[in-house]
């Protein structure tokens, strides 16, 4: 790819640029990996001179060249840019003076023009405030060991960037400064009688299981080298963390001493099932199956998370998990957090699940008292198979007659009290809970060796990657987003944060003058109404869908392939992982554009968008939740007592020793 006329050295600043390539915020150019970007400067020129749409489109500033400062900063915003205070992010530009810092979207680096009178005097690359004093760090470093990338204890892989927080196990938090052909390379707070030289440690890279990511803290304290405050903090961090453990285990001691009838296989019926799916299972998904078997073979019942990008197949091996338990003449509950999904699944299971006898019910506020009624009566004689259900599940008035398996999709959509009610009531019931982006505490018990975990991290062989680009908020791109997506007979869903948006999100739509049908969903909707539009959406009799994020659970429709979101600043990071889940369900490419107020992006809703964008890949959300864990810190996570622990030692330690504790005790 060729965006400057010259190679640019970034660590040398005053490097000159003859020429720039900027091109529009518009679709066909934000993949920037092929087509046009993948052209010689000269190739993109002539092409500007045959094809008005490439010259509509993309601009060339040139040093010497003659043009009005008025009149380029016209030509930038009619391209989509949008004008903030320090460009720092693509699609940005900003003025000082006669000087205009550029970032365009088909490049990894901003850029300075300068202006003297009419003329371009001068083009030089620049680094944005968020990455100045970090050259070169946009590209992470992986620490590889001679099996490749290595894993930490608590299982995922060792990844530093220059200037990340480090912990050295037995000299406590550093920074990360880089690496030598023997050693990495760890910076350390000077001893107090030098304020302003740091002390250097080199690690030997054969020593890189003493070093992990610092998680947990923006900006923890540094230590020194060569005092005791280190291992005095991780004896008495070890000691709480070790009480911890007894309270944690306490709790799980009444299910873990339990026992309950082992699930018999029926194999013969198991596998017509299995190859009536119409798609090929994957080694994942396959895997998953057969440990969620193990565990239902065992005596103790089954308390286990299962994790998986949407779309990777978490739903068919919960039907398998619950043809088995139905087999095994037990009773099974799914609890999904909307009607909308209820009523998904209850098509799902109930298509999977008819040709072999299982009686399926749904239970949400759709059904009418006399619904009610019979569905109650017909669970307490054992006549409803599966019931898949809201929070209406959980009502007193519904007794099972032999409940043995809970299935919970989507737990972080659910209060401690709701998934704990049907665990008090039956000590002895197998939970299986899938989640696409795990929440941080599900992680933190996962990861501790408390909860057993599975997941799928592998696509279908038909999934493609979810292109994700985070942009400020302009016009141009939301009309060409959906003039593209409508011209492959697409449709889209166009996210608005607040109900009281949508009015005035309309009228910018219906300002776009773009012939589409579009419809509304939220939740002040009657079920009724919110039922009857997804399936007008589903039957494609809408082409734009405009609704809050009513829709972030669970709905597969495959012809749904782009998704805008008007404030993407408003979600977290799990919230937005989910949405961009509901497209790509397809084998058509799928774009998701997050866009936000380019004035108005604090600190934390740009680190947010970052990691959306650099964890777009399929099977990204088991990153995305420690991601979140990081944003978020462990106070929401641990209590006040334990996160005070995990700020001095980070969350990467306390889970290790959280691990080493609970290991102990059980012996």
């Amino acid at each position: 790819m060729i965006f400057f006329r010259k190679t640019v050295n970034l660590e040398k600043l005053k490097d000159k640029i003859d020429k720039i390539l900027i091109a529009a915020v518009i679709p066909s150019f934000l993949e920037k990996g092929g087509g046009l970007f993948s052209k010689s400067f000269e190739e993109i020129e002539k092409s500007r001179h045959k094809n008005p749409y490439i010259a509509r489109n993309t601009l060339i500033a040139e040093t010497g060249q003659k043009i009005k400062l008025s009149e380029f900063l016209r030509n930038i915003a009619e391209l989509g840019y949008t004008k903030v205070w320090e460009a720092e992010r693509k699609g940005e530009f900003s003025q000082r003076g006669g000087i205009i810092h550029v970032f365009p979207i088909n490049s990894e680096t901003p850029c300075s023009i300068e202006f003297a009178g009419n003329y371009i005097m001068e083009i030089t690359p620049s680094i944005p405030l968020t990455l100045r004093g970090r050259a070169n760090s946009d590209a992470p470093l992986k620490i590889r060991g001679a099996r490749g990338v290595m894993k930490s204890s608590v299982g995922y892989e060792i990844e530093f960037r220059l200037g990340d927080y480090v912990v050295h196990l037995d000299h406590g938090i550093g920074i990360f400064r880089g690496e030598n052909e023997n050693d990495f390379i760890i910076e350390y707070a000077p001893p107090k009688d030098r304020a302003s030289s740091p002390d250097i440690l080199y690690i030997p890279k054969h020593l890189i299981k003493k070093l992990s990511p610092y998680l947990g803290f923006k900006k923890p304290a540094i230590h020194r080298l060569g005092t005791p405050t280190w291992s005095f903090t991780k004896k008495k961090a070890k000691e709480d963390i070790i009480a911890f453990a007894k309270e944690l285990l306490k709790t799980l001691a009444e299910r873990r001493g339990l026992e309950r009838p082992p699930y018999e296989s029926f194999y013969e019926l198991e596998e017509e099932l299995i190859a009536d799916f119409p798609h090929e299972y994957t080694p994942d998904q396959k895997r998953v199956l057969r440990e969620i078997f193990e565990d239902m073979a065992k005596p103790d019942p089954m308390d286990r998370i299962l994790t998986g990008d949407v779309g990777f197949g978490k739903t068919e091996v919960a039907v398998l998990a619950a043809f088995r338990a139905v087999l095994n003449k037990k009773q099974v509950a799914v609890l999904a957090p909307t009607t909308i999904l209820a009523d998904q699944h209850a098509d799902v299971f109930k298509r999977r699940l008819c040709a072999f006898g299982v009686e399926v019910e749904r239970l949400t506020r759709l059904e009418i008292p006399e619904s009610l009624k019979k569905i109650f009566k017909k669970a307490g004689e054992g006549k409803i198979d599966i019931i898949i259900g809201t929070h209406k599940i959980l009502t007193k008035d519904l007794k099972f007659k032999d409940l043995g398996l809970l299935i919970v999709d989507e737990e972080q959509k659910f209060g401690v009290l709701h998934k704990e009610k049907l665990k008090k009531e039956l000590p002895s019931l197998d939970i299986l809970t899938l989640s696409a982006t795990p929440i941080p505490r599900t992680l933190n018990l996962a990861l501790s060796g408390l909860r057993k975990i599975s997941s799928i991290e592998t696509a279908p062989e038909s999934r493609l990657e979810i292109k994700t680009y985070t942009l400020p908020k302009n016009q141009k791109i939301i009309k060409e987003a959906i003039r593209f997506e409508l011209q492959r007979n697409g449709q889209i869903y166009f996210l608005a944060n607040r109900i009281h948006k949508i009015p005035a999100l309309l009228d910018e739509l219906k300002s776009l003058k773009i012939k589409m049908r579009i419809g509304i969903l939220h939740g002040r909707m009657n079920e009724e109404m919110i039922v009857r539009t997804m399936h007008n959406f589903r039957e494609r009799k809408i082409d734009l869908l405009v609704s809050t994020t009513i829709i972030e659970n669970g709905l597969d429709l495959s012809n749904v392939n782009t998704i805008i979101v008007e404030d993407s600043t408003k979600l977290g990071l799990a919230q937005a992982h989910q949405l961009r889940g509901r497209i790509g369900r397809g084998e058509k490419e799928a774009f998701a554009y997050f866009l936000y107020p380019a004035q108005k992006l604090k600190e934390k809703a740009a680190e947010r968008l970052e990691a959306l964008e650099r964890y777009s890949w399929l099977g990204a959300g088991l990153e995305l939740a420690k991601k979140d864990l990081e944003i978020r810190g462990a106070g929401n996570i641990l209590g006040r007592a334990q996160s005070g622990i995990a700020f001095r030692i980070g969350l990467n330690l306390y889970f290790e020793l959280l691990k080493e504790a609970v290991g102990e005790l059980k012996k």
